[in-house]
Order: structure tokens, then C-alpha cells, then sequence
């Protein structure tokens, strides 16, 4: 399983590196980075070039359910082949492709570094609740990986009580348990910190204040939080007591052991490692610019912590969490696809989000974000979307004096507007809030479905997950949301 990893990862860089050094330099200078730039708002790509993208979701869909043993056995394939086609593309009719290309390749790598590093490192700490399912305790847990997602990120709070969680409703277990474990603590729990959510993170590198999200976010989060435990008590409770395994037997009704206790060292590294980018600490320095790679000191330590930890974690804790590779490796593989495929789909949005900025209200930006997080990867919708809002207000992302200034609270310069503030809280909720509404919103969704079924939990599928719960569940939720605090 080891070797699948590996050969993910090597083959995700030669597709990436191939086109990409195909069309020449890997990296220009930053002059020619400018003027790549420039030229990409003046050529953009053709429609069509979303297509691969529509049958990427298309088929990511409909694979579990029409054709499972070729989806199961050929998802990396399709993935690859539709990221080539975009790759290809960019790499040989676009102006700024490489240098496009290379920018999403940088961000892949830290996304795999971030969530592969917080993945492995959780799968060796074994926590063992010694009580049965039922709503109070269930509850409890959900609202702890909530304030948890705040601390070590959605991911490693996901991978940390995902197994637990199932482990004490073993017998009783149904599918909103899962789904409301991906809502809660996968996504919605996260939104309070720049560490939760990578929005709000890069949001942090763009000049945010740290504890703004926290201070601006904490009642529309512990709102959310709290109607959704309410209606999750709810339909637990009718869930009943389900039966209890034999193994079971006898081992309820004690406390809570950890083992593996040493891995919460590397975590606490992990975290550490999010904040070393020169972004952060000034003259702080980067690899990327000093040697021209595609990653910088913060994914090298990562991915030293993660080989070390899987080198040194304690085996009954990963024979207890029954760990592998497969759930990384699934979202390594789809997860290529979409950040390659979603290229044209996100330079097309955010040019009309720039050519339309002065015509959108608060209530455009927050629902446009939030669709579009749903199904696109929500850190550059949100980066987008800050720019288009903050261009209405005529400030410029790039600036982080700007930044903090339009989170301040910056007058409309139409009469009649809210603050900047509104925009920037509208947009920063949407990006995190409605990654829930699939499972390609967020990656921790993707590795909680694929564990829960590996386990032989009955999960929704692509399309009962957005109908079943996403719609009837989630919207009215965020309509009241942006009834109360975003109809501008």
C-alpha cells in the first residue's frame, strides 16, 4: 500500500511537470510572472475547456452507482486522462500556461502535504470511548471535533474521531451518522480559525487578521452548529439502540483511552509548519523562489513528520484504526483531476467576478461562493471572490495593507452599500460553511466516506448525499444564515 502512495504522488508530478516543462522554463522570472498574469486577463479560456471538469463530477457521481467495479478499478486513470487534456491544453495554446500550471501544481503539493501529513499522523493515535452510541454522547463528540477542526484543521480532527465515533455506534449505525460528521467536523467546525479551513488560512496570508474570522464568525458558527445538533439529537434518537455487537459486551460503560499519545508531538509540528511561509514571518526564507521549486520548507517538514510518524507509530494503535492508504489515495488521485480540470472553470469565473464586481450585492457574493464551493475547490473560489469584492471597493489583493483595511470595515463607495467587512464575512462563511454541501467540497469528506465504507458503514451516495441531506438539510439552514446576516 506503501508503493500506491508513492507511485500516486510520482505519477501526480510527471503529468504536472511534463506539460509544464514541455512549454519551457519551468520558472520565469517574476517579471515574466507579471506578464504572464497579464496576459491571462486578456486571453482566457474557451468554454469548452470546462468540460472535463462537468464529466470529472459527472462520472465521480455516477461511478458508485452505474458501473462501480470500473469506477472502483479505474477512477486514477480518468482522473490523470482529464487532468491531461486541460494540462495539455494550457501547456500548448495558452499564453501564461506554464506558469498557470505550475501555480496549481504548487498548490496541490501543499493541499497533499497539509491533508496527507494530518492524515497519517492521526491514523496512529487510537481513541477508544468506552460507551455506546446515543444522542448526548454522539452530540458531545460532534461538538468537541467542531472546537477541535478550530485547532488542527478539518482534517485532523476528521481523521482523529472518525473511527471512534463509529466504533461506539457499531450496531446502530445509519448514514446521517456520516453525514453529519462530514458537516459538522469535516466542514462548519472549521470556520472559526485560519488553521480549520484552507480559505480562511490563505485569507490569513493575504492579510486577515488572525482572530478576525473568530471574532466576526462565532455566532453565525455556534448558530449553525447548534440547530444542526438539535435536528441530529433528533433523528439519533429514532435511530434507537440498534444491537450491540458481541465484542461489545461487557466494555461499555468506562472512560476514555488514547494510544499513540506521542503522535500529538508531530501534530503540534504540523501546525507549526502551516505558519512558515514568509507570508507569515518576515524574511522568513522560500525555497520556491531561492531554488525554483514547486514547494517550500513547510511541505518538506510535513512530509518528513508523516514518514516519521508512520515509521514510529505505535502498531496496536494503527491495527486499532484498521489504518491504510486507500482513503489518501483516493482523494491524491480525484484530487489531481479537479485541481487540474477546474483550471478554465476558475480564470472564467474570476473574470467575470472582476468585470461584475460593481453589480453584485453581498447576497450575489455570498451565494455565488457558496454554490461554487460546493462543487469547486473552495480556497481559490474564495481568493477570487475576495478579489472581485474588493476590486467594487477599488482596493487590490495583492496589497496586505489593503487587506486589512477592507477587513476593518472600508465605506462603499456606492451609496447605499454595506462595509467592506460584510463582503469579506459573507464570502469567508460561503467558502467554508457549503463545502458541505458535497463530497468534493472538502477533502476530509472524501476520506470519511472512504473509511466509513471500508468499515462496511452504509454512506449516501454522490447524489442521495446532495438530496437527501444537502438540500432539504443544509439550505434552509444557510438561507436563514443569509437572512439574518447577508440580504444586501
Amino acid at each position: 500500500m506503501k508503493d500506491s502512495l508513492f507511485r500516486m504522488f510520482s505519477t501526480a508530478l510527471t503529468v504536472f511537470l511534463f506539460v509544464a516543462g514541455f512549454n519551457g522554463v519551468l520558472f520565469a522570472s517574476e517579471t515574466a510572472d507579471a506578464a504572464h498574469a497579464a496576459a491571462a486577463v486578456h486571453h482566457l479560456p474557451p468554454v469548452w475547456t470546462v468540460i472535463p471538469f462537468g464529466a470529472l463530477l459527472l462520472m465521480i457521481a455516477t461511478g458508485p452507482l452505474f458501473y462501480h467495479s470500473f469506477w472502483e478499478h479505474n477512477y486514477p486513470k480518468v482522473s490523470l486522462a482529464l487532468a491531461a487534456i486541460v494540462a495539455g491544453f494550457y501547456g500548448f495554446f495558452m499564453d501564461h500556461g506554464t506558469h498557470v500550471l505550475l501555480h496549481t501544481l504548487e498548490e496541490y503539493i501543499s493541499f497533499m502535504a497539509l491533508i496527507g501529513s494530518l492524515f497519517i499522523v492521526s491514523g496512529g493515535i487510537l481513541i477508544r470511548i468506552e460507551q455506546r452510541g446515543r444522542p448526548t454522547i454522539n452530540a458531545a463528540i460532534l461538538f468537541l471535533g467542531a472546537i477541535l477542526a478550530d485547532i488542527i484543521g478539518t482534517t485532523g480532527a476528521s481523521m482523529l474521531l472518525i473511527r471512534p465515533y463509529m466504533r461506539i455506534n457499531e450496531g446502530r449505525i445509519q448514514p446521517f451518522h456520516i453525514v453529519f460528521f462530514i458537516i459538522i467536523i469535516s466542514n462548519i467546525g472549521g470556520g472559526l480559525t485560519p488553521i480549520g479551513d484552507p480559505p480562511l488560512f490563505l485569507g490569513f496570508l493575504k492579510g486577515v487578521p488572525f482572530f478576525w474570522i473568530l471574532s466576526e464568525v462565532w455566532l453565525i458558527w455556534l448558530g449553525s452548529i447548534v440547530v444542526l445538533l438539535a435536528i441530529f439529537m433528533v433523528l439519533d434518537k429514532r435511530a434507537g439502540a440498534g444491537s450491540l455487537p458481541a465484542e461489545l459486551k461487557g466494555k461499555v460503560g468506562g472512560g476514555i483511552s488514547i494510544t499513540g499519545r506521542r503522535n500529538f508531538i508531530f501534530l503540534l509540528i504540523i501546525i507549526i509548519a502551516v505558519f512558515l511561509d514568509p507570508a507569515v514571518i518576515s524574511g522568513f526564507p522560500s525555497l520556491q523562489k531561492m531554488f525554483h521549486l514547486p514547494f517550500g520548507i513547510r511541505e518538506l517538514i510535513m512530509g518528513f513528520i508523516a514518514y516519521s510518524a508512520y515509521r514510529s507509530s505505535n502498531p496496536v494503535a494503527l491495527r486499532g484504526n484498521e489504518f491504510n492508504f486507500e482513503p489518501i489515495k483516493e482523494v491524491g488521485f480525484l484530487f489531481i483531476g479537479i485541481f487540474a480540470t477546474m483550471i478554465p472553470a476558475l480564470e472564467l469565473i474570476g473574470a467575470y467576478a472582476q468585470a461584475h464586481a460593481a453589480d453584485f450585492s453581498v447576497s450575489r457574493f455570498y451565494w455565488l461562493t457558496g454554490l461554487l464551493s460546493g462543487v469547486l475547490d473552495n480556497a481559490p473560489t474564495y481568493l477570487n471572490f475576495l478579489a472581485g469584492s474588493m476590486g467594487k471597493f477599488g482596493s487590490d489583493i495583492g496589497s496586505v495593507e489593503a487587506v486589512r483595511e477592507f477587513s476593518s470595515g472600508v465605506a462603499s463607495p456606492i451609496a447605499g452599500d454595506v462595509r467592506s467587512d460584510v463582503y469579506l464575512l459573507a464570502i469567508s462563511v460561503a467558502a467554508v460553511f457549503f463545502g458541505a454541501m458535497t463530497y468534493i467540497g472538502n477533502a476530509p469528506n472524501f476520506m470519511v466516506k472512504n473509511i466509513a465504507e471500508q468499515a462496511d458503514v452504509d454512506v449516501p451516495s454522490f447524489v442521495e448525499y446532495i438530496y437527501k441531506y444537502s438540500i432539504p438539510l443544509l439550505v434552509p439552514v444557510f438561507f436563514v444564515i443569509w437572512l439574518l446576516f447577508f440580504n444586501y
